[in-house]
C-alpha cells in the first residue's frame, strides 16, 4: 500500500488515467494538475491548478511519457490550461521528491539536477520497453494494413533496428508471411537475426537492400532513412518510423518523391491507452514502493 504517500501527476493522455487508478487502490493521495476536464472522479484525487499545488509535501511527480517539451510544457488532454513545469516547484520539494517520466530531454535533465532531484525515465527501462512493444506491433500492423493496397504475407520488409522493439515488429512480421529482412550494426545482432530465421544485413548497405522493399519500419532515433535511401525505394514503398521524434526519415524528401512515410512514436497510447497505461502503472507503483522500503528513500 501507498497509504500516507503525496503524489503529484501532472498532465498527459489516456495512460494516465490507469495510473491514477493504480495509486488511488493503493491509497497514495494525488494532486491531478490538467485534468479539468476529465469527467470520472477518483477517491483519494485532487484537481488542482499547478499554481495552487503545494510541492513542499509532494514525494514524488508523474509526468507523461513525452515530459515536459523544450520549454517546460507538459501536454495535458484533458485541459485546455498551458501547464509547465519550472524549476523553482522542483527546488520546493522534499529532497527526497523524485520524478518520473517516460522519456527525458536537456530541458527537464537541466532541472532536476539544478534542483538536485532525481529523474526517472521509464522507457529506458527493458521490462517497460519490452511490454510496450506488444502494443507497438499491433498499431505497427494496423498502420500498415491501412496504408497499404497489398497484404502483410509475401510483402518485402525492412526492420530497421534489432531493439527491443525491433526484434518484436520483425518476429511479428514473419510470423504473418512477410519476408523480413532487419538492418543492424553489430555482429552480435547479425548473428541473433540469422538465428531468429530472418536475413541480416548491415546498415551500411541500405541503400543496396531498399531497392525491393514494401515496407520500411525504422525503430532507430537518429537520421538512417536519408534522402538518398529513399530514391533507391520503390515510389510504393511505405516508411513506418516508430522512433521518437523527430525520427530517423527525412520526410521532407519522401513527400517530395511522393514516397508516404508515416511518424509514429507512442503508438501504445494510441491504439491500447488502457493496456499502456497499465504496464507504466505496475511499474510505477513498484518503483515508488521500492522507494519507501529503501534507505533514505520516501
Amino acid at each position: 500500500m501507498l497509504t500516507g504517500i503525496q503524489i503529484a501527476v501532472i498532465g498527459g493522455d489516456a495512460r494516465q488515467l490507469e495510473i491514477i487508478r493504480k495509486l488511488t487502490d493503493l491509497d497514495a493521495k494525488l494532486s491531478l494538475i490538467g485534468f479539468e476536464q476529465l469527467d470520472h472522479a477518483f477517491t483519494g484525487a485532487v484537481k488542482e491548478k499547478i499554481d495552487e499545488v503545494d510541492f513542499s509535501s509532494k514525494d514524488a511527480i508523474i509526468l507523461p511519457v513525452p515530459g515536459t517539451g523544450p520549454d517546460g510544457q507538459i501536454e495535458t488532454i484533458f485541459s485546455n490550461e498551458k501547464v509547465y513545469l519550472r524549476k523553482e516547484m522542483l527546488i520546493e520539494t522534499p529532497a527526497h521528491c523524485t520524478v518520473y517520466s517516460g522519456i527525458s530531454n536537456a530541458y527537464l535533465d537541466n532541472i532536476t539536477k539544478l534542483a538536485n532531484r532525481r529523474l526517472v525515465q521509464l522507457f529506458s527501462r527493458d521490462d517497460v520497453a519490452i511490454y510496450n512493444s506488444i502494443p507497438t506491433v499491433e498499431g505497427t500492423i494496423m498502420m500498415a494494413i491501412q496504408h497499404t493496397d497489398f497484404t502483410i504475407h509475401g510483402a518485402n520488409i525492412a526492420v530497421l533496428g534489432l531493439g527491443r522493439v525491433g526484434m518484436s515488429v520483425a518476429r511479428t512480421f514473419q510470423a504473418l508471411g512477410a519476408k523480413v529482412k532487419v538492418g543492424a550494426r553489430k555482429s552480435e545482432h547479425i548473428a541473433r537475426i540469422t538465428e531468429m530465421g530472418l536475413t541480416p544485413f548491415y546498415l551500411n548497405d541500405l541503400e543496396n537492400e531498399v531497392k525491393d522493399t514494401d515496407i520500411c519500419i525504422n525503430t532507430i532515433p537518429h537520421l538512417i532513412v536519408t534522402a538518398s535511401v529513399i530514391s533507391k525505394m520503390p515510389v510504393h514503398t511505405l516508411i513506418i518510423d516508430l522512433a521518437s521524434k523527430p525520427g530517423g526519415t527525412d520526410f521532407r524528401y519522401a513527400e517530395k518523391r511522393g514516397v508516404k512515410a508515416l511518424l509514429a512514436p507512442g503508438l501504445p497510447g494510441i491504439v491500447a491507452p488502457k493496456t499502456a497505461g497499465q504496464i507504466l502503472a505496475n511499474v510505477l507503483t513498484q518503483l515508488i514502493k521500492d522507494d519507501m522500503n529503501s534507505e533514505g528513500g520516501i
